[in-house]
Parts: C-alpha cells; sequence; structure tokens
C-alpha cells in the first residue's frame, strides 16, 4: 500500500491501520461520524471512552477546536509535535465518538512523519486509537497486528520509520496558572512537565 492509497481509505470514510510516533493506530477521518462509529465498533471501545486524535500540523488544530486556551499553546510550544495529547474543547460538528459527555476531546501533533503526511494529504484530522481490540496488548510492530482486527478494516499501511513502541502517549488536561493533570501516563514525563515550567496536580 501506498502513502496514497492509504489517503485515498481516509477520505473514502474508510478505516486505516498506520503507524504513529508510539505505536500502530486504528485511524478514520476524525470529522466523519459514520468512520468514527466505525472505528469504536473495530476496537471494541466503550462508547463512554471518546476516541483520541492526531493532526499533521498546529494549523489543523482549529479543525478539532475552536478555542485553544494559553495553556493549551503553551503546552503545544514545548511538546509538539510529540507524543503529548491534550485535552481541548472539541468542536460541535465533530463526531460523538471522539468527545466526552462534557465535549472534550484528547489531541496530539504527531511527529510521526508518514500519519503527519496522511493529516494533512487528507485535509482531516485522525483517529488515534491503539491499534488491538481493546483490553489487548497494543501493537508496537506490524507482526504484532490481530489478525482478527485487520480482516475488520480496508488497509494496513506500514510506513516508516516503525513507531517507537513502549509507552503511549501522555495524557493531560490543562487548568489555569500553568497547571495540569495527567490523565494518562506516557512518554512525556511528568517530570518532562515541570521542567517546563508546569505544575503538576492530582
Amino acid at each position: 500500500m501506498t502513502e496514497v492509497d492509504a489517503v485515498k481509505i481516509i477520505r473514502s470514510g474508510g478505516v486505516l491501520i498506520y503507524p504513529t510516533e508510539t505505536l500502530f493506530a486504528i485511524g478514520a477521518d476524525a470529522s466523519d461520524e459514520g468512520a468514527a462509529n466505525r472505528v469504536a465498533l473495530v476496537k471494541g471501545r466503550p462508547v463512554s471512552k471518546p476516541l483520541p486524535l492526531i493532526i499533521g500540523s498546529m494549523d489543523q488544530l482549529e479543525l478539532v477546536t475552536k478555542f485553544a486556551s494559553p495553556e493549551v499553546l503553551k503546552l503545544a510550544k514545548a511538546f509538539w509535535p510529540g507524543p503529548l495529547s491534550i485535552l481541548v474543547k472539541g468542536r460541535d460538528e465533530l463526531p460523538y465518538a471522539v468527545k466526552d459527555s462534557f465535549g472534550y476531546t484528547s489531541v496530539r501533533w504527531t511527529d510521526h512523519p508518514v500519519a503527519a503526511k496522511i493529516c494533512l494529504a487528507a485535509r482531516t484530522p485522525l483517529i488515534a486509537t491503539s491499534a488491538n481490540i481493546s483490553g489487548n496488548k497494543a501493537a508496537e510492530k506490524i507482526e504484532d497486528l490481530d489478525a482478527e482486527l485487520v480482516k475488520l478494516v480496508e488497509g494496513v499501511f506500514d510506513g516508516k520509520p516503525a513507531p517507537r513502541g513502549g509507552s503511549p502517549s501522555t495524557v493531560i488536561e490543562p487548568l489555569s496558572d500553568g497547571r495540569v493533570k495527567v490523565l494518562r501516563d506516557g512518554v512525556i514525563s511528568k517530570e518532562s512537565l515541570t521542567q517546563a515550567g508546569f505544575v503538576v496536580v492530582d
């Protein structure tokens, strides 16, 4: 499969497995409600657990949220592109599957060159949930992908470089006055957040 083929799958409302900087992901057009629902169904992810998103450039953040607070922008400047997923208020038109009950979603500007290119070429943020059935181990390598999962998607794009593996992205909630709350531990440590001038609270 080529990069062009991967983009065609996304733009046609299909579901794609592709590499990110951390792990392989199941993805689709984040603005397509039908595609988002299929990703949740394929993964077996509870509806109450919103699907995370990636963008391919800072400009694409406005496709996810209407308002990026100063705290969000400060975090983005310090850690993007990279594996820090930030909780933001999602645009009203985004599918319910990518937002929690308060309308929030998590997003990061990926530093994986292929994942970023797909976002930019498809002109949309991508859903980026780990490529595994919920409860199973996430796939770090192409050979780790569940054969049953592969059958349920339109394609698998093994773009290089391979994911680094190990921990997923860190998910944080920006608060006020430089305070942040870590919602999921990951690649970006609490120490790194502190060193960048943020106050980590429980």
